[in-house]
């Protein structure tokens, strides 16, 4: 017979700390698959040098340098304004979405986009910038996931995170994009939403479409506003087809019931879709066969913000104390450094969806 857990007690603690970070608090995450380590720090009010960097020897680096990092008003195309998500493509290079949104304010012009880094040589080689009817005065481009056995280069998927989200589909070969699902009520915040995190109610949440994560086929996109318990996924062939009417995209989204509260999201090779529960400061994993379990879960993990699979089979986790910050807290300012960077091995494969020639 086995011992009963303990009540109280925390039941994911195998995991193991790639960084503590003490200068600005990250959200983006991504590892490259001969092992890099790259992190964004949005500018939501502190004192951000750099909204990108790697982490090298366990600290933050300026990445792909600082000169691109410095943003000045007058120029937010040539610079990072606000970095939200970092993602290893499928073929190897580094995009950076950068919304272009300081402090959730209305973006600059010119600020919102997508970045392009050769890792081979640690230079930006393009900049896609959203088409003018894919966005409205208050897009807030979260995360981004990308498939490039589809068309002519491939397409990305970017979630708005406005509280009336949507997702932004870019063809990769034209760069135009699209919006779908705008108002939703799978891209929309919950009315009313409360978050009830590590014991404390928290008010005031109002984040649309954020967590996303595409099947390992390509066929179905995941995804959740941060302000809701539920998870859903949309047919990609719906979401491409730009004469398919916003009625039948709707008809194709799948409402797969409560998960709890997540951000960030991540998928595997066998069917497997990782979740943050925020709430709980833990991970959980839905396995291919519709069963739940806990990957990590331990009181030091204040907001778990994102996921990134790596090839050596890691799952790694930003924790950034969100709720402490000013901007969730009322103007105060709680939290306590270091903030983390961490893994936990679950054995698991990237999905890497890549063109024929690729």
């Amino acid at each position: 017979m086995s011992t009963p857990t303990p009540l109280g007690s925390w039941v994911g603690d195998d995991y193991e700390v790639v960084a503590g970070i003490t200068s600005t608090m990250p959200t983006g995450l991504t590892v490259s698959d001969d092992g890099r380590v790259f992190v964004s720090f949005p500018r939501w009010g502190d004192d951000v040098p750099f909204t990108v960097a790697e982490i090298v020897d366990g600290q933050p680096v300026p990445y792909p340098d600082a000169a691109v990092n410095a943003w000045a008003d007058d120029d937010a195309r040539n610079h990072l304004v606000s970095v939200q998500s970092v993602i290893v493509d499928p073929n190897g290079s580094l995009w950076l979405l950068d919304t272009g949104a300081p402090s959730f304010d209305p973006f600059v012009p010119g600020g919102p986009k997508l970045v392009q880094v050769d890792l081979a040589t640690d230079t930006v080689v393009r900049v896609i910038e959203p088409s003018r009817e894919a966005v409205t005065e208050t897009t807030y481009m979260n995360d981004v996931r990308f498939d490039l056995s589809r068309g002519e280069a491939g397409y990305a998927y970017i979630t708005d995170s406005q509280p009336v989200g949507a997702l932004i589909v870019v063809d990769l070969a034209t760069g135009e994009s699209w919006s779908r699902l705008r108002g939703h009520t799978s891209t929309q915040a919950v009315d009313q939403f409360r978050a009830v995190v590590q014991g404390v109610v928290r008010e005031g949440y109002r984040v649309g479409a954020d967590g996303i994560a595409i099947s390992a086929d390509g066929s179905r996109l995941y995804y959740c506003p941060l302000s809701s318990r539920r998870l859903y996924s949309v047919d990609t062939a719906a979401l491409l087809d730009r004469d398919l009417s916003e009625d039948l995209v709707a008809a194709t989204v799948t409402d797969h019931g409560d998960k709890g509260a997540s951000d960030g999201m991540e998928s595997d090779t066998d069917g497997n879709l990782y979740v943050t529960a925020y709430e709980h400061s833990a991970v959980l994993r839905l396995g291919a066969d519709g069963s739940w379990s806990t990957v990590v879960h331990r009181p030091e993990l204040l907001w778990p913000d994102t996921l990134a699979l790596a090839s050596d089979g890691y799952l790694y986790v930003s924790v950034n104390q969100l709720p402490r910050s000013p901007l969730f807290n009322g103007g105060v300012d709680d939290r306590v450094p270091p903030y983390l960077i961490i893994r936990a091995h679950v054995g698991a494969s990237p999905i890497r969806l890549k063109g024929a020639t690729s």
